[in-house]
């Protein structure tokens, strides 16, 4: 297959079939022009295993290995969404990598991205697909997601695609002013999906939805 049909897609991973997840989408209530069509040009079946490619442009979460998954369409879109809510949309920060692909749409978005992924074999795998991609605006870190990249903060945007127990402190403080986190918190079962402000030393707190992630891990694999 060639490269542009590899990204591209043919048959259940074509442009039509994008289409009609961007379609489920908008039905399901995500209306940003600019999200839907980061998602619709973001070829979601290079970032899953092949087997799994013909499932792709589902709306459904699909593993990725590392007993980790690759997010379903619809919270990657709401959560992208939520996050717009930022004054700036310069630089962006995200915890857990994974396979890239909520990463990519990122890039799409903001001028740079910095992500942290804690398990090394994943981290390396992702970084090489996404250098394959030739996507330049994006610094990939192998770290401790809970440390966050203080060096390099303040952060216009954050989004956190495990749940910890409580709001990491130290990933608010990273925060610009005007900024937006977006994250998922508490125990598997009740998680709620979080949206914060940043208004001086003071967070807006809106709860967006109930949503079911990985949990968020300390330390590196």
């Amino acid at each position: 297959m060639s490269d542009q049909h590899h990204t591209q897609g043919i048959g259940m991973t074509s442009q039509r079939t994008r289409n009609r997840l961007i379609e489920r989408l908008m039905q399901q209530g995500i209306c940003d022009p600019k999200v839907l069509e980061a998602i619709r040009a973001t070829p979601r079946h290079m970032f899953i295993d092949e087997a799994l490619s013909s499932r792709a442009y589902e709306d459904t979460a699909l593993p990725i290995g590392h007993n980790q998954t690759i997010s379903q369409p619809y919270i990657v879109g709401r959560m992208t969404e939520a996050l717009l809510a930022a004054t700036r949309l310069e630089k962006v920060l995200e915890i857990g990598t994974g396979c890239g692909y909520q990463t990519a749409i990122l890039a799409r978005l903001f001028n740079k991205v910095y992500s942290i992924e804690r398990i090394r074999p994943l981290y390396e795998q992702t970084a090489r697909l996404l250098r394959e991609m030739s996507i330049s605006n994006i610094n990939l870190r192998c770290a401790d997601g809970y440390q966050g990249l203080t060096h390099i903060a303040p952060f216009d945007a954050i989004i956190v695609t495990a749940a910890p127990p409580e709001i990491p402190q130290n990933l608010l403080s990273q925060l610009a002013d005007g900024g937006c986190m977006v994250i998922p918190v508490g125990p598997t079962g009740a998680q709620k999906l979080v949206r914060l402000i940043r208004d001086g030393n003071r967070f807006h707190e809106t709860i967006l939805d109930q949503v079911s992630f990985v949990p968020m891990l300390r330390g590196r694999d």
